[in-house]
């Protein structure tokens, strides 16, 4: 069995830093055929896990809580998202995806073509292997999908 080349941590950096700038653009395109900002987007898609507050939405987006307040509230007015109380605590307010929120979140995914280009090159079980080692780098953000 052939050896494997060696990579060292700067490589890896470049290769990120180009791959993540690639889907950044793939995913602020597909955003903006949505009407969408990039951060409006990320939001949406945060939230499609479920409903977060408004703080750890803040905290999960690395913003400031008066730009969550203003994404939210542009996304609240096209009907993508609602604000609830908290079950734990009334004071606190959730964001929750509404089902045009999830239909645009949808939408986006559907139309980062050349994130899925380079997705479908790959086959089942190497899409699982690059799963796994990202969830790996990437632990905290990544959660449990």
């Amino acid at each position: 069995m052939p050896k494997s080349p060696r990579v060292d941590p700067d490589q890896l950096l470049e290769l990120f830093s180009v791959s993540f700038g690639a889907y950044y653009g793939d995913f602020t395109a597909a955003a903006a055929r949505e009407n969408l900002t990039a951060s409006q987007g990320k939001t949406l898609g945060e939230l499609s896990r479920g409903p977060v507050a408004m703080r750890g939405l803040a905290d999960t987006l690395a913003c400031d809580a008066s730009n969550i307040t203003g994404i939210i509230d542009r996304l609240e007015k096209r009907g993508l998202v609602r604000r609830e109380p908290s079950p734990g605590d009334r004071r606190v307010k959730n964001v929750v995806l509404t089902p045009e929120g999830e239909q645009a979140v949808e939408a986006i995914r559907a139309h980062m073509d050349t994130t899925r280009a380079g997705m479908d090159t790959l086959d089942a079980e190497e899409r699982a292997t690059l799963h796994a080692l990202l969830k790996r780098v990437f632990t905290a953000r990544c959660g449990e999908s």
